[in-house]
């Protein structure tokens, strides 16, 4: 059974009389340990696709199970428990607390769930080493660059063991040295830790990470290409090229 599956979702938002279509009726399955990226122009639905996929927003027809369940047939607080427990989110500007260190930073899913931080001092501490701060605990995100902010988000994502992993656009906000660091730390989690990941970016460089890339247009899914991870750049941009004529 796949860890994420859609089925033909669709998403629609009321602007006054006009009725817009983000999504037009998309289905996709995320199999355990896969690394999937989503592209596609601006405008085409992925960023509305991948909340939908963390259960922040709705569909308006259609169907996301997650882990075996189906988020529609939930109530708001069972979808609350499904995205604390089995959703790991890194975002494209880190959305730290300014006054937790990097070590209570990545616990902070833990203390939101009702957990002791106590308890799970030992992770915490693999996981910071995993990303490579293990000798930044004690700091606060001021005192950390941009990508070391990234890799303290990155290990945020992972505390709680969730079954997936949505990044969107997770190198952004970084320079090209940083966000290669960040792609490659991904790519080391879903081969070392068998960890699933979707990612939403524009990037192709940043694509070509993934085992999978997705393309969306007009809230459609069009194409997809195998990338085995092979960072083969030029196919993902010919294929974007033909999507944005």
């Amino acid at each position: 059974m796949p860890v994420l599956e859609t089925n033909q979702v669709k998403k629609q938002y009321q602007m006054g009389e006009v009725t817009v279509s983000a999504l037009a009726g998309v289905s996709l399955a995320v199999e355990q340990g896969e690394f999937v990226a989503i592209m596609g122009p601006s405008g085409s639905g992925k960023s509305t696709l991948l909340h939908l996929l963390g259960g922040l927003d709705g569909p308006s027809d259609g169907e996301i199970t997650l882990a075996g369940q189906p988020l529609a047939r939930l109530s708001d607080d069972e979808v609350t428990l499904v995205r604390r427990r089995k959703i790991g989110f890194i975002f494209q500007f880190y959305n730290l607390l300014p006054t937790l260190t990097a070590e209570e930073n990545v616990g902070l899913p833990l203390l939101i769930d009702g957990q002791s931080l106590e308890r799970h001092r030992e992770k915490i501490a693999r996981l910071l080493a995993l990303v490579g701060l293990a000798d930044r605990r004690d700091h606060k995100p001021d005192q950390l660059s941009g990508g070391q902010q990234q890799r303290v988000a990155i290990a945020r994502a992972f505390v709680n063991d969730p079954e997936i992993v949505l990044a969107d656009e997770p190198t952004g906000n970084l320079d090209s040295k940083s966000g290669t660091a960040i792609l490659e730390l991904l790519r080391k989690t879903c081969d070392e830790l068998e960890a699933t990941i979707v990612m939403v970016t524009h990037d192709p460089r940043a694509a070509s990470f993934a085992d999978r890339v997705v393309f969306i247009k007009d809230g459609r899914l069009v194409q997809e290409l195998k990338n085995a991870g092979n960072r083969d750049v030029q196919p993902i941009v010919e294929v974007m090229a033909g999507l944005e004529l």
